[in-house]
């Protein structure tokens, strides 16, 4: 079967204020739209609601056009069923709002200038060509129809490249092309960091190779240094170099990975296809990596790279551990300290410091911070009562980007004020474990069929698939619960494949299931288990709102070989599942209280600008 095509993936940022999504620290939201959009959040703009938003951020990779103009961004035409497609690229670059067509602004039309049409760094540039088969969150058992992208990437040595993470997200196929090279070389995917948007890349072929120059990495530029962003963007095969200054350098929330990360705003063209691509500074030395832009009716020509002190931290975490471990994070929500009033409440002498207000359960710091501390210093750098730190010479810069240039298991001086007393605790900085995570490790979802009945972890990119049928009470444990113990998970019943030994249960569908035979499931591990232990007559499951499923067992165990012969599914669940459960989780009070798995944080702490979660 041919392979579906289209253009860029893309994602949403819109002012809207009452929340943000759970990595979004300001009052903007950003969601990742690189499987399908959800309709519960306005700024998710689903294809019903695509015409309310005004800022379109995105991801800026090409996928391939075969397709021509007007398909969506599943690769099918613009006729095909709205609710389950992706928005057509046209719409994300918010040229035509009806996504009818294409029209290239005539300020961001590509040059090839001829200055630097010869320089030899341009060759260290190469046009990714990538086959994406993505899982089918819904049918957990399958996978979607395959299609394919185009993007940008570059030579660091040592027989490696980079690119963007999202160029090569649910990868089957990586090849690429050298500039002026007829040959397509297949590429092999090392590493691939979500959070930070970067993907790493080797090639074996020595071929490919040969004559070949890597880049040299450059500091970090100063505002209003010129900038050239060079890849193979939307418009043509050939090389593509645009030019720009330095607008801005500040923590910027970054699409893919729903993060925020250290990141520099230009105002050079960036445009679907150049994901992945670099961008160099005068002296020809690569400044960072090319990966999304912002669109809105109001501004023009706002793009973003990735700094080298991010891609410097990918890569020496990848050095360090063999695999990329992530960016780690403090896990505590915070408060400004504008108000002179709450500082003198708080016997804080000076105009500095960040209230501490609710700790990430899983989080180190909750064994050494308390509710009401103040924390003035991160390794021994003042903290400004508006949760910012001195940066360079004469900036300042949001508190976390110093935590961002930790590694996890980093150990950090903490000063802090405590009922007016000032004292130093230490803290293991981690990942931070999401409850609800927005990609899938290993990339196909976990699975467990009971008598037709499909049970898998809940993600954001389920919800995206589920948008209509997924009820608001889980979508705000979704979006604002916190995980209580690492391993744990939403675990719900995605949909009942009817039979005769589920009779009545047919129409139960995207139902969090809390207990069964009593006991609380942690995860969908957990859940496996617990059945495959069961003794007893009855499989008594419990749903939300005391909802109660019961099976008779034998039956159930029974009934399992003819539900998947008639609906043609491979394995009553995953391979993951396949092995002995450990349980590696320690009970404690919290995870036994009847709220196990409640919303622990409100609408109003998400949305307010004075609170922000380092």
């Amino acid at each position: 079967m041919a392979a579906a095509t289209a253009h860029s993936w893309f994602t949403v940022l819109t002012s809207t204020g009452g929340g943000t999504s759970r990595c979004s620290l300001s009052s903007h939201r950003l969601f990742s739209t690189s499987l399908r959009p959800s309709s519960f959040f306005l700024p998710k703009a689903s294809t019903q609601n695509q015409n309310h938003n005004k800022n379109v951020l995105k991801k800026s990779s090409e996928r391939s056009k075969n397709e021509g103009p007007f398909a969506n961004a599943d690769g099918r035409s613009s006729t095909n069923e709205a609710g389950r497609s992706q928005l057509a690229s046209i719409k994300s670059f918010g040229l035509q709002r009806k996504g009818k067509g294409v029209l290239l602004d005539s300020k961001e039309q590509q040059v090839e200038t001829s200055s630097i049409q010869d320089a030899a760094f341009l060759n260290a540039v190469v046009k990714v060509y990538c086959t994406h088969t993505a899982p089918d969150y819904s049918l957990p058992w399958q996978k979607q129809r395959q299609y394919t992208s185009t993007g940008s990437a570059f030579m660091i040595g040592d027989g490696k490249l980079l690119t963007n993470a999202h160029c090569v997200e649910h990868d089957t196929q990586v090849k690429v092309k050298k500039r002026g090279d007829d040959t397509k070389y297949v590429a092999k995917v090392l590493a691939r960091g979500v959070e930070c948007d970067i993907a790493l890349l080797s090639v074996e072929s020595k071929d490919f190779w040969e004559g070949a120059e890597p880049l040299r990495f450059g500091r970090l530029p100063r505002l209003q240094d010129a900038v050239t962003v060079v890849g193979y963007p939307l418009g043509g095969d050939t090389i593509s170099v645009t030019k720009g200054v330095v607008s801005r350098i500040e923590v910027t929330s970054y699409a893919h990975g729903s993060s925020e990360l250290l990141g520099i705003q230009i105002d050079a063209a960036i445009n679907p296809g150049n994901s992945g691509g670099p961008a160099f500074n005068d002296d020809g030395d690569c400044i960072g990596v090319a990966f999304q832009v912002y669109r809105s009716d109001d501004a023009e020509n706002i793009g973003y790279v990735i700094p080298t002190t991010v891609v410097s931290h990918f890569l020496e975490d990848y050095e360090r551990n063999g695999k990329y471990c992530g960016f780690p994070c403090l896990g505590v929500l915070l408060q400004k300290l504008e108000n002179p009033a709450l500082r003198a409440c708080l016997k804080v002498p000076s105009n500095e410091g960040v209230l501490v207000r609710k700790f990430e359960p899983t989080s180190d710091v909750s064994n050494v911070l308390k509710e009401g501390d103040v924390i003035v210093s991160f390794d021994g750098v003042h903290v400004g009562s508006e949760g910012t730190v001195p940066f360079r010479s004469s900036e300042r810069i949001a508190f976390r980007y110093l935590i961002s240039q930790k590694f996890s298991g980093d150990s950090v001086e903490l000063g802090i004020i405590r009922a007016g007393e000032f004292m130093k605790v230490q803290a293991v900085l981690k990942p931070r474990v999401h409850l609800v995570p927005y990609h899938i490790e290993g990339g196909q979802p976990s699975y467990i069929i009971v008598a037709g009945l499909v049970f898998t972890p809940l993600s954001e990119p389920l919800i995206e698939e589920e948008e209509d049928s997924i009820g608001l009470k889980l979508l705000t444990k979704a979006r604002y619960s916190l995980a209580k113990f690492e391993g744990q998970q939403i675990v719900v019943l995605s949909q009942v494949l009817a039979n005769e030994v589920n009779i009545g249960y047919e129409d139960m569908s995207n139902e969090q299931v809390l207990k069964l035979n009593g006991t609380r499931i942690k995860n969908i591990h957990h859940l496996a288990h617990l059945v495959d232990s069961c003794k007893g007559k009855y499989l008594v499951f419990e749903f939300e709102d005391n909802f109660l499923v019961v099976l008779e067992r034998e039956a159930a165990l029974d009934a399992s070989a003819s539900i998947l012969k008639d609906y043609g599914i491979p394995a009553e669940r995953s391979s993951d599942l396949m092995g002995a459960y450990v349980d590696s989780i320690e009970q404690s009070e919290a995870t036994n209280q009847q709220n196990f798995g409640d919303s622990p944080v409100s609408n109003m702490e998400f949305g307010s600008e004075g609170l922000l979660w380092a």
